[in-house]
């Protein structure tokens, strides 16, 4: 009977466990971004994911696409809810690194969420968009 109470035991701890994984995991969320005007099919647009702490240093997540019909969109997946920040440039000459003149100016395609965009790199606090408790989507124009 020991033995029975035992094994009936852990059944319910492993499966309350289960639920506990399912229920974190819910939690996570997916960011689908589009860059609907991208200006050639050449290369690659390159995305990364930041927030606050990271911004324009590590990323969180990267991905990269090679632009369809001028079009290029990825996917950031298993994101937690928080304020988040994306900044995405079309590799035109595929050499993974965004290309600048000698003024400073760049010489490819860029853009951040929101598509607020002034003189001078993007900011976190112009950029930041909500995940909450629904996936994300999103248009960044260059």
């Amino acid at each position: 009977m020991k033995i029975f109470a035992t094994i009936f035991a852990l059944a319910i701890v492993f499966q309350t466990s289960l639920l506990t994984v399912k229920e974190v995991d819910s939690e996570k969320r997916d960011i689908i971004v589009t860059v609907p005007n991208v200006g050639g099919n050449e290369g690659k647009v390159h995305f990364a994911l930041y927030d606050k702490d990271n911004f324009m240093s590590i990323p969180i997540q990267t991905q990269s696409d090679v632009p369809n019909e001028n079009e290029s969109t990825v996917t950031f997946t298993n994101i937690a809810p928080g304020n988040y920040a994306i900044v995405c440039f079309h590799d035109a000459n595929s050499n993974d690194e965004m290309d600048f003149q000698e003024n400073g100016m760049p010489l490819e395609s860029y853009g951040a969420s929101n598509n607020s965009m002034s003189f001078g790199p993007p900011n976190f606090e112009n950029s930041k968009f909500e995940v909450s408790d629904k996936d994300v989507t999103l248009e960044i124009r260059f």
